[in-house]
């Protein structure tokens, strides 16, 4: 099993729209787990800390394998979600690993 693990944080908006976006990008990633039969579960979770080192979202993705990851990153359903967060994301994180 391969687990996929992205932590995003949104560029400096006012309160509300950062909410709005992120509750719109844990809907969409979340909605991913019925069109891409690669990704086997998901845990999309929203930061509530205020710390300056935080991120605001964090995905947790499991696969059966390289293959399946590899799938997902191309799946058009998941390119859709990341052309959406072109330009909405100050800095991301990202660990692949075997478990």
């Amino acid at each position: 099993m391969i687990k996929h693990i992205v932590m995003m944080r949104l560029n400096k908006v006012d309160t509300d729209k950062k909410q709005e976006q992120l509750d719109l990008i844990k809907l969409q990633l979340e909605a991913l787990l019925n069109l891409v039969p690669s990704l086997k579960a998901m845990e999309v979770g929203l930061n509530f800390s205020d710390r300056e080192t935080a991120y605001d979202l964090i995905l947790i993705s499991l696969f059966d394998d390289i293959a399946g990851l590899e799938a997902y990153r191309i799946h058009p359903k998941h390119v859709k979600v990341l052309d959406y967060l072109k330009g909405k994301l100050e800095i991301t994180a990202v660990t692949d690993y075997f478990v």
